[in-house]
């Protein structure tokens, strides 16, 4: 990227739902970043995905011919978590500044790996929290951190959908299932909420005997805080939809639905419950893919660092993992203290104009996630 350059170039790695319906469209919302290639391995979206937004069209095989090209500076990561080390690790070698989807991995190992490759790169690495740039999550975050809700208690959450068998989400064990996919929002916004790290982990698993995944499709999970403070999160790939948490204070009960999910239509909002009585603090609409690019693009175009950097995705990870560990033993997984060196900041929050996503329809060769 040249100094007059005011855009950072992003090639879309991975071009599933995620990348077609929400990063593709959103990045236009942006006035600092552009699209500027795709890296898939369905040549029938690499034809047609690269004319619909008239772009270059790079294979797998060709990526580091692509990394090496000095026609990108970063790439954003939307591939199967699996997929997520060497192409993260491999950008950040070749200097390429890395936006990588949450799970930052498939296994604390690997989230240390690519942790280890940002410490020795010139590049960025962001996980792609993009709530940690949404209004509503960004205030409730700054609220509780300044103690408005009194001594912070509990914590509950369900993030639940119907998702079908076929996506690729329902056939890769674990790290493809509902823990880390979904599990990662509540677990995220618990962690920020309270302001700490979960030393003691317990999770219980079900699977639904008419389903065929081959995972616990539905979770609950509960987590003890050094405070003394509690979580518990349940998340599941076999049920109706449903998104919510609550957080409980000595001065207040916070109730947040919707709360972790993105659209045109979609503002996140709370209701704030006191012995005054109740107040409903609601947000429009922003767009959540293209916050979190514009913050990004800004970081690497002034040359700070992200908030929510490898340390932050590792810290997921950890709990992840400890996930994992108690539904295979049945047993609590107590994990060694830890603590942030950086938090999210009311800075952070965006109000970028929600792009217009395209239906199920309209996208390309993918199979949706929901039935």
């Amino acid at each position: 990227m040249t100094s007059v350059s005011k855009k950072v170039r992003y090639a879309v790695v991975g071009s599933g739902q995620i990348s077609q319906q929400a990063f593709m469209p959103g990045i236009g919302q942006t006035n600092n970043s552009q699209l500027a290639a795709l890296v898939t391995g369905d040549p029938v979206k690499a034809d047609k995905l690269a004319s619909r937004y008239g772009i270059k069209a790079w294979s797998y095989d060709d990526y580091g011919q692509l990394l090496s090209s000095g026609e990108i500076d970063a790439v954003y990561i939307a591939t199967p978590n699996a997929h997520h080390t060497y192409l993260a690790v491999d950008a950040l070698a070749a200097g390429i500044h890395v936006l990588l989807e949450k799970p930052m991995a498939a296994s604390v190992e690997d989230a240390e790996k690519i942790l280890e490759a940002s410490t020795t790169s010139a590049a960025k690495l962001m996980i792609a929290y993009r709530l940690h740039h949404e209004p509503a999550t960004v205030q409730m975050i700054t609220r509780a951190r300044n103690g408005e809700f009194g001594d912070l208690r509990a914590f509950t959450s369900t993030f639940a959908q119907n998702v079908a068998e076929e996506n690729s989400r329902g056939h890769n064990g674990y790290w493809g299932g509902p823990v880390p996919d979904m599990g990662t929002y509540p677990l995220n916004a618990v962690r920020n909420l309270f302001g700490e790290e979960p030393v003691a982990v317990h999770a219980v698993g079900t699977k639904a005997a008419d389903r065929g995944f081959d995972f616990h499709d539905t979770v609950a999970v509960t987590l003890r805080f050094p405070s003394k403070r509690s979580a518990q999160f349940t998340v599941s790939y076999a049920t109706a939809s449903a998104e919510s948490f609550t957080l409980v204070g000595t001065k207040a009960t916070i109730v947040a639905s919707p709360c972790f999910m993105f659209g045109p239509s979609i503002g996140i909002s709370y209701v704030e419950k006191t012995d005054d009585g109740e107040k409903t603090h609601s947000f429009d609409p922003v767009e959540q893919f293209g916050n979190e690019t514009q913050y990004f693009s800004d970081c690497i175009l002034k040359g700070t660092d992200p908030e929510a950097d490898g340390e932050e995705g590792l810290m997921d990870m950890r709990v992840l993992a400890a996930v994992e560990q108690s539904l295979k033993t049945g047993e609590t997984v107590v994990l060694p203290p830890a603590r942030r060196s950086k938090q999210v900041q009311p800075e952070q929050a965006l109000k970028l104009k929600p792009a217009k996503e395209p239906s199920e329809d309209e996208m390309i060769s993918i199979i949706p996630q929901s039935k």
